[in-house]
């Protein structure tokens, strides 16, 4: 199961918006790992406009693969070409989430799902509910919840114990 990071685009109204507008802006961005930035590190991150990452792993594997050429560099290059990869690949994602971040977008939840369509019908329900208004503690009548009799009044909110289940 993946985790699934929900940011809102700055000027978003507020979370109980839903309008169709506020779903389409809605970025859910993924949690694990991304064979695509595995694959093809430099494209996967001039795709997501992380520029200045981009160019770093650009040199770093152009500086793994010259160290491949010479001879008995080859375990070193090829350690680097793969901790690029291995780097990029599992924290790519997270690196744009902060700069979306960084750019006004809010968090608005995390969630676990399967998949994206799972995580995001998970999260539009949960906006979609409305607050029970009668939930407030002053609403409640206390008499009903205690039923013990051995000590009467409230127990720090606690059910009592009768010794059953």
């Amino acid at each position: 199961m993946a985790s699934y990071l929900i940011l809102s685009p700055p000027g978003a109204s507020n979370r109980s918006d839903t309008s169709d507008r506020y779903r389409d802006d809605t970025r859910f961005i993924c949690d694990g790992f991304s064979w695509t930035a595995f694959l093809f590190p430099t494209l996967w991150m001039l795709f997501h406009r992380q520029w200045l990452h981009a160019v770093a792993a650009f040199l770093l594997q152009g500086i793994a693969l010259e160290l491949m050429r010479q001879p008995g560099f080859f375990a070193a290059g090829a350690t680097l070409l793969l901790g690029v990869r291995a780097l990029a690949a599992l924290e790519g994602r997270h690196a744009v989430s902060n700069r979306l971040i960084s750019r006004g977008w809010k968090v608005e939840n995390l969630v676990s799902a399967h998949d994206l369509a799972t995580a995001e019908e998970i999260h539009f329900f949960a906006l979609e509910q409305k607050p029970n208004p009668d939930i407030h503690p002053k609403n409640w009548d206390i008499s009903a919840i205690n039923t013990n009799t051995s000590r009467p009044g409230p127990s720090f909110g606690l059910p009592g114990y009768d010794g059953g289940r």
